[in-house]
């Protein structure tokens, strides 16, 4: 994806936003527009490909983190080049404070949506 930064943050910023959305078709559509239909999220402990399964990674995510726990998603920083891309985020608890920072690598399609997503959490 050699797309200009105002195109790679404003997809940087879709993808982390899709993690804090509450409403479920909103966040059905999102992995629609942002995934490949058998593409996959992968953590060091679970791989959830296409669409029903990357629904249900995200809303088991939300629902821990922000719902329950009251955190939120935020883009750090973002780079690409070629078809990959890599997403730094931070979750933040309520009172701002970081509780975790991640990295995605995600690796795109042709048509510049996500294929592979893999999930790196800095302890």
């Amino acid at each position: 994806m050699n797309a200009p930064a105002p195109s790679l943050d404003a997809f940087a910023a879709r993808y982390v936003l899709l993690w804090n959305e509450p409403d479920a078709a909103a966040r059905r559509r999102q992995i629609e527009e942002l995934w490949i239909p058998d593409g996959a999220n992968l953590t060091r402990t679970l791989e959830a490909r296409g669409y029903d399964a990357l629904e249900a990674r995200v809303r088991v995510s939300w629902e821990k983190w922000v719902r329950d726990a009251g955190c939120l998603f935020r883009l750090r920083q973002a780079a690409a080049h070629h078809d990959a891309v890599r997403v730094q985020w931070e979750m933040v608890r309520p009172g701002g404070a970081v509780a975790a920072i991640g990295n995605e690598l995600l690796l795109l399609a042709a048509d510049g949506r996500i294929r592979a997503d893999y999930q790196f959490v800095d302890a």
